[in-house]
């Protein structure tokens, strides 16, 4: 039976998070508060960026960057504390892996016990978009064997934690490219309000483990060939990719005040629409863009004039800042003082941008 008002707040009551230079949500909040700049070099054991640059993004097989934002040891992970043999976690996507780090740390974070939701209602809802660790195998002709399918399937990814935990809520893996991570979390809440789970956790993962992905993006004009993103900025012209992920831990928050959990913050509301026909397939449009954000400030009930801070998709790029921001100000900058004014802003000019996540 369906329960829950669809009105209800839901509750972040656990978080986790592995971004560049940035292990936990705490030394992301000193990196943002230091305004750290976590953008690197590629690392040696990447790719060898000396073949594979050119300045030229025209030239074939070559990327117009020397940059991105890493995770470092992205390659360990504690197979036996998972209950996963050492043969199957070799086939395991480093983006499965994270996943169940990250989901761990969270329900840790929650003061949940993760074998207590064995079982539970408790839906896992996960971002992400490239499947880097399939080609890599690919290319190096390793054999297909018996894990091969599970390990490098992104539908995986979710059903991954939602198996290990032994979860019996929706399990799902969402790729809507750069929107897959709010995705992901927008389901989770519906979920949640329609009562089809009473818990839910809700992130997005990316990791850059082969070069092929920043090649494309070269050849699609995106990537900022100075690595930084600068968003807004008259200096814009381009993104630089970075890599990470990221979980919260989600209830109502009716149940998450009778459970006693400690609430970091709300979520009001939040809503999910497409750019219909556009200047382009990749094209944002400024239409729904303004309608996006005012369903959500519907669905929340909240005032478009008292939101305070908007943190934006932001990329750096010379079409997509100027749509974004003149959507943001035709909703939720009229008739604004001086005084009231709305900011803005934008982590992937510390961190690039996580795609997916």
């Amino acid at each position: 039976a369906l329960r829950g008002g669809s009105d209800e707040p839901i509750a972040v009551i656990g978080m986790a998070c592995r971004f560049p230079q940035a292990a936990s949500p705490e030394a992301f909040w000193a990196l943002l508060s230091g305004g750290v700049d976590a953008i690197t070099e590629v690392p040696a054991d990447r790719w060898d960026i000396e073949a594979l640059y050119d300045a030229d993004p025209a030239a074939p097989g070559k990327m117009n960057t020397r940059w991105g934002g890493f995770l470092s040891s992205v390659d360990t992970f504690d197979a036996g504390f998972f209950g996963i043999s050492p043969r199957e976690a070799a086939q395991i996507d480093p983006q499965q892996r994270l996943a169940l780090e990250l989901a761990w740390e969270a329900l840790e974070d929650a003061g949940i016990v993760p074998a207590a939701l064995k079982d539970s209602r408790t839906g896992v809802f996960f971002g992400a978009m490239w499947m880097d660790y399939a080609r890599l195998a690919a290319a190096g002709r390793q054999p297909i064997v018996q894990h091969t399918a599970t390990g490098q399937d992104l539908g995986v990814v979710a059903a991954r934690v939602s198996y290990t935990l032994g979860l019996l809520g929706p399990s799902l893996t969402v790729n809507t490219a750069c929107s897959s991570s709010l995705v992901a979390v927008h389901l989770a809440c519906q979920s949640l309000l329609r009562g089809e789970s009473r818990f839910a956790l809700a992130g997005a993962l990316n990791l850059m483990l082969a070069p092929e992905g920043t090649v494309t993006m070269s050849k699609f004009g995106a990537m900022a060939p100075d690595g930084r993103s600068k968003a807004f900025d008259a200096r814009a012209n381009g993104y630089v990719r970075g890599e990470g992920g990221g979980v919260v831990a989600l209830k109502r928050l009716g149940d998450a005040v009778a459970d006693g959990d400690r609430v970091y913050c709300v979520i009001r509301g939040s809503a999910v629409n497409n750019d219909g026909f556009s200047n382009g397939l990749t094209a944002p449009s400024p239409r729904a863009q303004q309608a996006v954000v005012r369903d959500a400030c519907a669905a929340a009930g909240v005032a478009p004039g008292d939101v305070q801070y908007v943190e934006t998709h932001g990329t750096g790029t010379l079409l997509g800042d100027p749509i974004e921001a003149g959507a943001l100000g035709a909703v939720l900058g009229a008739g604004r003082s001086a005084e009231r004014a709305l900011r803005i802003g934008s982590v992937k000019t510390n961190i690039g941008h996580l795609e997916a996540a």
